[in-house]
């Protein structure tokens, strides 16, 4: 073809055809990549069981996932961070409260610090940052309704295991 050949006006029914032609290819990458962006997210969050009641919701970057565990009503109970960036953060002695575990290592939960005020549900909220390995975290949160559901998400997060490819970037 030469550049002659390009510059020619196509007839109308030609532009439809190869408007219809771009428009299936795009669709089908689009298809083709969402698959795969959907099959890698729903590899990247721990697996919950089935009898827990709670579903991720996923937000992936170029340097960590976030994965927000909600109840069947809609409220979001426990959060979790992976990322190769240490967050940096520091807890006080003071606010440590259980202790636990998170895909093999131990940690501490610690009670969240809201400058000495004394907040409702405060009780049944933790934090804590796991450092998985070298440039790999995980910092974990959990927000329950009470002191009952604190201990059996607390309970639920020591079974969570991370898949290899659980930290952006590290795929």
């Amino acid at each position: 073809m030469t550049t002659t050949d390009r510059m020619r006006p196509v007839s109308e029914g030609g532009i439809r055809t190869v408007k219809t032609i771009h428009s299936v290819c795009a669709a089908l990458l689009l298809a083709g990549c969402c698959g795969s962006a959907l099959a890698q997210q729903a590899e990247q969050c721990p697996t919950l069981p089935a009898d827990s009641g709670l579903h991720w919701d996923q937000q992936a970057q170029s340097d960590f996932i976030v994965c927000k565990a909600s109840t069947e009503d809609g409220r979001t109970v426990l959060n979790m961070m992976l990322t190769q960036r240490d967050p940096d953060m520091t807890f006080s002695r003071t606010l440590r409260a259980e202790k636990g575990s998170f895909a093999g290592e131990s940690l501490n939960w610690y009670k969240l610090d809201m400058g000495g005020r004394d907040l409702p549900g405060l009780e049944s909220r933790r934090i804590t940052v796991v450092k998985l390995d070298k440039n790999r975290y995980a910092q974990i949160w959990i927000d329950a309704a009470d002191t009952t559901e604190l201990g059996n998400l607390q309970t639920l997060t020591q079974s969570l295991n991370l898949n290899a490819s659980a930290i952006a970037g590290g795929h």
